[in-house]
Formats: structure tokens, C-alpha cells, sequence
């Protein structure tokens, strides 16, 4: 098969696909469509509704991460796969929007409202309606009157005295009225006579504005409304009387969005009368059409979205009350868990050209930033200790995990994650990062860290809020990156990393196993019953600053924490009690720490040492490094990890 043909049969394909999920009929047809299938005249809101739910949801508690299981310890959170692949950290936010969509579906209250998202630059609020509008255009085709302008639903044809009866024969509520272009269609080209009017299927579009409109902020000096409720065609008022509906064009936005969706965009930078056909349109469900014609009925979801400056200037205003009374308004705050900050990144880094080679640590340290930058300061921590508690790490200090409620830390810091920096900024300082290491085609922590330092010094901001990023930045997460640094050096330099870390863990178990129980410990090999080895128990403890009578409890609450896993059914590893990992990993990188200081500061190294270098070089590589970042990191390793 050629390349043309192949090409043709993909065109031929698609063509008969979509001309056979076209259908087209009269209202008659349409009738016993409907007397089937109940549910197809759904409304705008349940419609999305449906939308979302169809994709699945869960809770979050089934979510296979140990982090997010206790970061929501018992709380019941849905996720919906509907966002899953694209919205990271805001489980809370899309909960309460699906909560508005299942709300709006059932006729309530919310039905009449608009939704309006408010947050900071970058937060996600129109890449959240973007992916409202994909689910419409993604979604079956829906019916509507032929040739009618705003798409409406043929069960509009069906005369008012006899809606009742028909709702009985097909368990439906009809509502809503005809368009006055229809109207004026039923009365001089079919004689009233209604079940011959033609009803065809549509799909939505947001490109051929079909279902899905869209207003943009307008120039406050030059409002026009026909880009809401469309306009009369002034060219046919030469034949056409004013109140002949030939005149009108229904093309503003809240006509071609009937039926699915209309976004406001930057909604709050529009005068405030601007925003009643807005409030009518969801409130009353009708907007006035262009000249001497009426109101005309529409169904469909708005939703709207600003940043919170402005927000708080409309709020300010008591002569909207009237509006602020028909919205609900959810919060769209930065993400504030490092795991989820990377998986932004990576994201964007995957739908983009970006091309270049990332070191490992290199999204984390740059989220690390963006995140650092979002939280409020606390009395009961620090802000690094805070970013770890968010991300639902156990934070561990002299040997006892940090007991530190996350919710409360929360509650303390209501408007956290509502400024800081955003994903935009982040996204920037990589690419410069990038166009400052071209020959080497790669981006790591050290030069995407002084990318991001320039771009602070030169950021529109306060001199106090730029002091507070820059210490960020040269002090908190240079000391972070060192920290990972000497991590990632130590299990490039220990043959079988997770072996000996593995080996030690049990080893340790063993002896404090006994020492708790007052037992002997049997050597694996030799069988011979040995007494508890203190010095080497000791050895691990003193990582953590476990010293003296303190050691006692340690072994206890070690061995009752690991027992009750055991118990549980959970697989017992060395990374299973985070005190013990954590002195585990010390003593392993002091286990190594002079010969790694030794050989990577070497200027010219014996055969032994080459050997080992290489060795560690070669694993680096192994673990996600490239040859560029490799000569860069351990460079800056030399320099400042092991200063004589």
C-alpha cells in the first residue's frame, strides 16, 4: 500500500464514520427517539454532568500513593478521571465543581447560577473550562431544529396546551420556548404544522461556534452586546420591517452557546451592566433578542473566571448585590504538593517541543520554588518542613516523626496558595536555563536554580517579597539540592544501593528485636545465638541523634510499628518506618562519604580510584544522568558538598 492510499483510506474512514452517526428527521421521528430514550432533551447542566461521570470516578483513598492516602487520611474525596490526566493537586476545587454540575443537573437552585472560578495567574482556571469544552466536542451529537440558529431542542415545537399530555406520553419535562426565527419558520414555511418540521443531529464545536460560546473582556468604552445576544442585520431593513424576525442575526454568544456552554473570560473587566444579560440568561433562563423581539430562551451553563484582585473589586461594590446573589464561586488556588507541582511540569514539558535532556531533580528543586513561594510562614514550622507535610511525607526530627496536623496547618492560612509564583514563571526559567546550556542540550537543579535567581532580580515585585524568593532560592533550596545531592552520589558510589541499605535494615531488626525482647539474636549463617550488638545499633541510632536513654524507646516504637505493618498485611522494607530509613541512608553516605570526597575532588586519581569513579559515573549515568549533567553536578558536588 502506498503512502497516498494509506492516506485516502484514513480520509474515506473518518468521512463514513461521522456520515453514519449523522441522522435526520422530522419531529414525528425525533418523537419515538425520545419515547426510547428518556434522557437524550437533557438540559445544558446535566448534560456536562454526564459528560464528567461517564469517564469514572473514585475515591481518593484508592489512589495507589502512600502520600496521598495520608495526606486525606480518612476524608472522602471523589477524583474524576475526566481530570485526571491533566489537573494535578486540586482534587478539592474539581470536587466542588462536578458538586455544582451534579447540583445544576437536578434542577436546582444552582441551575439558575453562574459558576465562577476565581484564582491566581496560571492556577488553571481557563485550562479547567478548556476541558469542559473538549468534553462537549468529545461528546455524542445531540438534536436540534434544522437550520434553527441557536441549535434548540425540537420538543420547543410541541405547542404549549398540549405540552403536558406529550410529557406523560414520553416521561419528560418539556421546557423552554421557540427561537422568533423559528417561530416565524413553523408559521410561513410548514402552516403550523409542526411534526413535519425537520430535526437533524449536531456535534458540538467550539471552532464552528455550535453549543460552545465564548465572550471576551470588552472594552469598557466600547460595549456591544451583539456579542452576546446578537445583532439585526442592518442590510435587510430595506425589505424587512423591524419586527420581521428575516432581520435577525442570533449569533451573539449566549445564542450559539444554547444547549452546552459559555465562557467569560476575565469576566470582571466588563461594566457592570454588561453582566445582566449574563445573570438573565442563567437566572431566567431567557435574553433579550436584538430590537423589537422579545426574549428569547436559552439553556445553558456559564461559567465565568477572574483573578482575585478583581474579584474583590466587584465585591466591594454593594450595588452588586443583585449579581454577587446569582454565583457560585469556587476557589482555584495554586497546587501546593511538590509531587503534583512536577507532574505539571512534566506535562507541559511533554505537549510542547521542549526536547532537551532534564537531570534528575531538576523539575523537583524548580517546583520545590514555585511552592515555597505559595505558603504562608508558621510558628509550629518551617516552610520547608511545611512543603514536605503538604506533600504527605513523614517529616522526621531527632529520630520521632513530626506530629503536625495538615488540616490545621491549613485551616491557620485560608488564602495560602492563592499568590506566589506561578507555572508560567517556572516554565520560563527552564527555557532560559536551556538557552544558556545549548551545546549541552540539557537543563539541571544548578542552572535552572540561577535562572531562576535572574529572573527574581528582575521581577516586577516588592523589594521585601523579592528578598524572601532570592533567600529561597540561594539559601533554603541550595541547601535542599546539596542534601540530594550527597543521595544521589552515595548510591552511585554503594555497589547495591538498595541491597545493603536492605541488609542493614534487617540487620538492625534482628538485634533490636532481641534487645527489646531480651533475647539472643541467631546469626543467619552460622546459627550461633549471639548476644544484641549495642555498638552497631547504636551506630544507626546516633544518624538521627538517638543518644542515650533515648535509644530504648526508639527500638520499641521501631519494632511495635513494624509488627502492627506486618500484621496488616504490608510488605516490611527498610523504607517502611521513615526514622529508620532516614538513619539508614546516613549511615550508608557516611559509610562513603571520605572516599567520595577524595575521589571526586581528585584532580588525577590512581587506578583504584578511576576505577571507582568510573563506577560511580557509570551509575549516575544509569539513574537518568547524561554526560553533560554529570561533569556539571559533580563539579558543584566538589566545590560545595565537600569542602576541606
Amino acid at each position: 500500500m502506498t503512502e497516498h492510499t494509506s492516506f485516502e483510506r484514513v480520509i474515506k474512514d473518518d468521512r463514513a464514520s461521522r456520515e453514519s452517526r449523522q441522522w435526520r428527521g422530522t419531529l414525528l421521528d425525533y418523537l419515538e427517539l425520545v419515547k426510547a430514550d428518556p434522557t437524550i432533551p437533557k438540559l445544558s447542566h446535566a448534560r456536562i454532568y454526564d459528560i464528567v461521570i461517564a469517564s469514572g470516578a473514585g475515591n481518593v483513598q484508592e489512589i495507589d500513593d502512600p502520600r496521598t492516602r495520608r495526606l486525606y487520611k480518612d476524608e472522602a474525596l471523589k477524583v474524576y478521571n475526566f481530570f485526571a490526566e491533566e489537573f494535578f493537586g486540586i482534587e478539592k476545587t474539581i470536587a466542588q465543581i462536578v458538586r455544582y454540575f451534579h447540583s445544576a443537573s437536578l434542577k436546582g437552585e444552582e441551575s439558575r447560577q453562574v459558576l465562577y472560578l476565581m484564582g491566581p495567574v496560571g492556577s488553571g482556571k481557563s485550562s479547567l473550562v478548556e476541558r469542559l469544552q473538549r468534553g462537549f466536542e468529545q461528546s455524542p451529537p445531540f438534536y436540534a431544529i434544522a437550520g434553527c440558529p441557536m441549535h434548540e431542542e425540537p420538543l420547543h415545537l410541541i405547542p404549549r396546551h398540549l405540552r403536558r399530555e406529550f410529557e406523560k406520553m414520553l416521561g419528560v419535562h418539556i421546557e423552554g420556548d421557540l427561537c422568533p426565527v423559528c417561530r416565524y419558520r413553523l408559521k410561513t414555511e410548514y402552516d403550523q404544522r409542526y411534526e413535519e418540521f425537520p430535526v437533524e443531529n449536531r456535534n458540538f464545536s467550539k471552532r464552528n461556534r455550535i453549543g460552545i460560546g465564548v465572550v471576551p473582556p470588552v472594552d469598557p468604552n466600547n460595549q456591544d452586546t451583539s456579542v452576546l445576544i446578537g445583532s439585526e442585520d442592518i442590510s435587510k431593513l430595506d425589505q424587512y420591517s423591524e419586527g420581521d424576525p428575516r432581520v435577525l442575526e442570533l449569533n451573539g454568544a449566549l445564542n450559539v452557546g444554547n444547549r452546552g456552554l459559555v465562557e467569560f473570560i476575565e469576566v470582571f473587566k466588563n461594566e457592570t451592566e454588561y453582566l445582566h444579560a449574563m445573570i438573565t440568561a442563567t437566572q431566567e433562563k431567557v435574553i433579550p433578542a436584538p430590537g423589537r423581539h422579545g426574549m428569547v430562551y436559552v439553556d445553558t451553563c456559564i461559567v465565568a473566571h477572574s483573578n482575585e484582585a478583581e474579584w474583590q473589586k466587584f465585591k466591594a461594590d454593594h450595588t452588586n448585590e443583585a449579581i454577587l446573589d446569582r454565583i457560585v464561586v469556587i476557589r482555584v488556588p495554586y497546587n501546593l504538593r511538590l509531587s503534583e507541582e512536577v507532574k505539571i511540569y512534566q506535562k507541559i514539558i511533554r505537549s510542547s517541543d521542549f526536547r532537551a535532556h532534564v537531570a534528575p531533580h531538576t523539575l523537583e528543586i524548580a517546583s520545590m520554588f514555585a511552592i515555597l513561594s505559595r505558603l504562608e510562614p508558621t510558628p509550629k514550622c518551617d516552610l520547608m518542613t511545611k512543603l514536605q507535610l503538604y506533600n504527605g511525607e513523614e517529616v522526621v526530627e531527632k529520630g520521632r516523626t513530626k506530629k503536625i496536623d495538615v488540616q490545621e496547618l491549613k485551616e491557620d492560612a485560608k488564602r495560602e496558595g492563592m499568590s506566589g509564583i506561578s507555572t508560567r514563571f517556572i516554565m520560563k526559567a527552564l527555557d532560559n536555563a536551556l538557552s544558556d546550556n545549548v551545546a549541552g542540550n540539557c537543563i539541571n537543579p544548578i542552572n535552572v536554580r540561577e535562572a531562576l535567581i535572574a529572573m527574581v532580580k528582575e521581577a516586577d515585585v516588592g523589594d521585601d517579597l523579592r528578598k524572601h524568593w532570592l533567600e529561597l532560592l540561594q539559601d533554603t533550596l541550595h541547601k535542599q539540592y546539596l542534601e540530594l545531592l550527597e543521595k544521589e552520589i552515595t548510591r552511585a558510589f554503594v555497589y547495591s544501593y538498595q541491597e545493603q541499605a536492605e541488609a542493614l535494615f534487617q540487620n538492625y531488626l534482628d538485634h533490636a528485636e532481641a534487645y527489646v525482647n531480651r533475647t539472643k539474636v541467631r546469626d543467619r549463617n552460622t546459627k550461633e545465638e549471639l548476644a544484641p550488638d549495642e555498638s552497631f545499633l547504636k551506630s544507626i541510632e546516633e544518624q538521627i541523634a538517638i543518644i542515650g536513654t533515648a535509644a530504648d524507646g526508639f527500638r520499641q516504637e521501631v519494632i511495635a510499628y513494624l509488627w502492627a505493618s506486618s500484621r496488616r498485611g504490608e510488605r516490611v522494607n527498610f523504607r517502611s518506618y521513615e526514622p529508620l530509613k532516614e538513619a539508614i541512608e546516613k549511615k550508608l553516605m557516611s559509610s562513603v562519604r571520605d572516599i567520595s570526597r577524595i575521589i571526586t575532588r581528585a584532580r588525577t586519581r590512581d587506578e583504584e580510584q578511576a576505577d571507582k569513579y568510573n563506577a560511580m559515573v557509570k551509575n549516575l549515568l544509569e539513574n537518568g544522568y547524561c554526560e553533560s549533567c554529570v561533569d556539571v553536578v559533580l563539579k558543584y558536588a566538589a566545590n560545595n558538598l565537600w569542602k576541606d
